[in-house]
């Protein structure tokens, strides 16, 4: 295990540094503020701790960036941390997009939420690699957290403070009495048993050479080093390096990108003889999912809704709300394998390569994320 936080500041190190990797619903916004809390209350140094994300709904990605620094000095940086000392990646998926990853090197320590009995694929494996030297750790945070009825991001917290070299999770304990206590006092036992178990069960990762079929654990295995593409090989945009006429080149913001991802377990049916193409659909749909055409409806030419690109949607449901006909119902994406009226978007040139149908997380329709939804308010 690599050096702590106390350690590191205790070698002349102006800041430890931490970033979360997440997307909306995991509560790693919460997460972040009470790392940040935690420093000042119960570990004495000073911290600073703020959130990055755009619309506030399930799905969409979100950032988190905590830094600590010795108790006599001022914190007077408050940019997005760039070089981690500690990485934390709440969702195995996020992996797909190599900017995730961006900054890591021998430096760095990396936490992965991994799913509940299912592997990391090649391409995920390769991404990891161009983490040059970092120590990889990694938790099924998903299945502890169903099995505790608690919240991914207490299980993420504990596995976080393991890593940032606390003894043990009497801050962590404090930190949740103080944040959630009070709030939920019902929850309390189940998230601290959930902050107990991600402590206890986060282990070094040992990542196979890639064709291989799982990644193990090990408390002696080394991460195998690569170029480091992701921090080194992209350059970073901003008003002066922009190409001209003012394209964002982002991955995540392309229209090509692979949002599916991003879903929780729940998608958008749509039921076609019940659709009237009033097109508020289309309106409140932030990531262009609906694909209409000139057609016939009650007898005259109009555009006609010819189905979803479900590759574009991340299950954030607003389509369900806003349509007057229930054409569009919520349904478990586990129950739907086969997508009926599944119409990838045909104004793209050519089909991205890395589209890949992802697996529904089954975390969302859990008995633990309900019982949460049902206490009044609930912490997101």
């Amino acid at each position: 295990m690599g050096m702590g936080l106390k350690e590191k500041l205790a070698l002349g190190k102006e800041y430890y540094e931490v970033r979360l990797e997440s997307i909306g619903g995991l509560g790693a916004n919460l997460c972040g503020k009470m790392l940040g809390e935690l420093g000042v209350k119960y570990l004495e140094v000073n911290s600073t701790n703020f959130s990055s994300y755009g619309s506030e709904k399930t799905g969409t990605p979100v950032k988190g960036f905590i830094r600590y620094c010795d108790k006599d000095k001022e914190i007077r940086e408050h940019s997005p941390v760039e070089k981690p000392d500690l990485l934390v990646v709440f969702h195995q998926a996020l992996l797909k997009d190599a900017s995730v990853l961006s900054g890591c090197d021998e430096n760095t320590t990396i936490i992965l939420a991994l799913e509940p009995g299912q592997e990391i694929s090649d391409a995920m494996i390769e991404t990891c690699r161009n983490a040059l030297g970092a120590e990889f750790y990694g938790l099924e945070a998903q299945r502890i957290a169903m099995e505790t009825h608690s919240r991914i991001n207490v299980v993420m917290l504990g596995a976080t403070l393991k890593l940032m070299g606390m003894s043990d999770t009497s801050v962590g304990q404090m930190i949740c009495k103080d944040t959630l206590g009070k709030k939920y006092p019902d929850a309390l036992a189940a998230n601290l048993e959930g902050l107990r178990r991600g402590y206890e069960e986060v282990r070094r990762l040992e990542l196979p050479e890639a064709g291989t079929d799982s990644v193990g654990y090990s408390q002696q295995g080394e991460c195998h080093n690569a170029e480091n593409i992701v921090s080194q090989g992209q350059p970073k945009w901003g008003y002066q390096t922009a190409p001209i006429g003012g394209v964002n080149p982002l991955f995540g913001s392309t229209v090509i990108s692979d949002l599916s991802p991003s879903r929780q377990g729940y998608i958008p049916l749509f039921i076609k003889e019940r659709c009237i193409n009033c097109g508020l659909c289309h309106s409140a749909c932030p990531d262009m999912v609906f694909q209409f055409k000139k057609g016939e409806y009650n007898g005259k030419e109009m555009m006609v809704n010819q189905g979803l690109d479900y590759y574009h949607c991340k299950g954030c449901l607003r389509c369900v709300d806003v349509c007057p006909v229930n054409a569009l119902v919520t349904g478990v994406e586990a129950e739907h394998s086969d997508k009926e009226y599944f119409m990838p978007n045909q104004e793209l040139l050519r089909a991205p390569e890395y589209y890949e149908e992802s697996g529904p997380d089954g975390y969302i329709t859990s008995e633990s994320y309900l019982t949460e939804k049902r206490m009044e308010g609930g912490e997101v």
